[in-house]
């Protein structure tokens, strides 16, 4: 009787296991800042969690998004991004940004089977990282052409919240570039904040260069970027915007948007990651051609601000990228 019973129980054990829901994956997202005045962080946190849902919503096993917002304290990413790995639940750690992948590699030495998807960077050959990069050198030359167009002293300015490779050796010589491929004589001033987050210096910065005649900014600060908007507004400087679209922002000042497709490609790396399909160690760039740098051209405040004629030739020169008689690298 009792064997009966252990046997019964047994099978009723196996049977109820058989219908368990399966455990639930884990994954997290890393924001090497904050979302708020951040429209790259924003986008990136809105494609991923896109994904998620509608994975959850197709299927039995769900997955468990974690959001770890790491703050404008650059010092302190290695070590936060060091904790996820260590807890060793996340399947894989999804993040965007060009030092991202300068974190990740010594943490792989420690914790070998961590994965990471790293959107706007670069790192081909690692089995344990795959990345994007978005085309910045054409978003900036777009930015630089666009600004020189609009500007009537010759004089445009970028302001950055910090020197990296990326905004040394392709955002700022490309900006320069196409401001000269516009108009010859247009000459760039290159400033930094220090952070991601002093508008106050921004607007100090905006007051400096407006001295010096620059008429057309370029603000690459994060949230920084609200004190150079105040001090354009005041000093009547036209601003060109990136990764967004900016234009309503500061109606009538904005003259250019260039928009990094954050939340399209967030999701669907994050969706390749979630159906297994991820090629590791693969580094691919993206840009105009490929539809993820898009010159925003169909605001009704760009038709506004931005004379016909300007418009005409900045049309042309995104046709010419697209159809590749134009190349920006």
């Amino acid at each position: 009787m009792k064997k009966s019973i252990l046997v019964l129980s047994s099978l009723l054990f196996i049977s109820l296991g058989c219908f368990a829901k399966p455990k639930a994956r884990q994954i997290a997202l890393f924001i090497p800042g904050i979302c708020d005045n951040s429209p790259t962080y924003a986008m990136l946190k809105a494609g991923v969690e896109e994904s998620v849902a509608e994975y959850n919503a197709a299927g039995e096993q769900q997955v468990k998004l974690f959001v770890m917002e790491a703050g404008t304290n650059q010092a302190e990413w290695g070590n936060q991004l060091t904790a996820l790995a260590a807890a060793g639940k996340y399947e894989v750690i999804i993040s965007s940004n060009p030092s991202i992948p300068d974190l990740a590699l010594p943490i792989l030495k420690k914790f070998k089977k961590q994965k990471f998807v790293i959107l706007d960077a670069t790192c081909a050959g690692n089995p344990n990282i795959r990345t994007v990069s978005y085309n910045q050198a054409e978003q900036a030359y777009l930015s630089g052409y666009a600004g020189a167009l609009n500007s009537k002293s010759n004089k445009l300015a970028l302001i950055a919240a910090q020197e990296y490779p990326v905004m040394n050796n392709v955002i700022l010589p490309n900006f320069e570039k196409g401001a000269k491929a516009a108009n010859a004589v247009s000459t760039v001033e290159f400033r930094v904040v220090g952070n991601w987050y002093d508008a106050t210096k921004g607007a100090e910065l905006t007051e400096a260069v407006a001295k010096k005649g620059v008429d057309v900014i370029l603000p690459i600060c994060g949230g920084a970027s609200q004190g150079v908007i105040s001090s354009s507004i005041a000093n009547k400087i036209k601003i060109t915007w990136f990764d967004d679209d900016g234009f309503a922002k500061v109606p009538g000042t904005v003259v250019s948007s260039t928009t990094m497709e954050q939340v399209r490609l967030s999701k669907e790396m994050t969706t390749e990651y979630l159906e297994g399909k991820t090629p590791w160690g693969q580094a691919d760039t993206v840009g105009v051609k490929e539809g993820y740098v898009r010159f925003v051209d169909d605001n009704p405040l760009y038709v506004s601000t931005v004379s016909e004629a300007n418009r005409n030739k900045l049309k042309k020169l995104v046709d010419d990228i697209k159809a590749g008689n134009v190349t920006i690298k």
